[in-house]
């Protein structure tokens, strides 16, 4: 098994993240300051199980659920 970098793990940057996928920093209405470090707590969750589980039994965060080729990716 390989392991995933933090830093990629954690990107809620990326262009086709799943968008049933929830973390706190979505609620922040702030500016985003570069001198604040990321805390990358991974607490994500999905949106349609209200846990850190996907409707694919699969952790729902960023790393995994940025694939469109994900079963539950983009589920209605």
């Amino acid at each position: 098994m390989m392991l995933m970098p933090d830093h990629e793990r954690f990107d809620t940057s990326h262009p086709d993240l799943c968008p049933s996928l929830r973390w706190k920093g979505q609620f922040i209405s702030t500016e985003h300051d570069p001198t604040v470090p990321p805390t990358n707590d991974g607490l994500f969750w999905c949106m349609h199980t209200q846990t850190c589980i996907g409707p694919d039994g699969e952790l729902a965060e960023p790393g995994n659920c940025k694939h469109s080729g994900r079963s539950c990716h983009g589920c209605k």
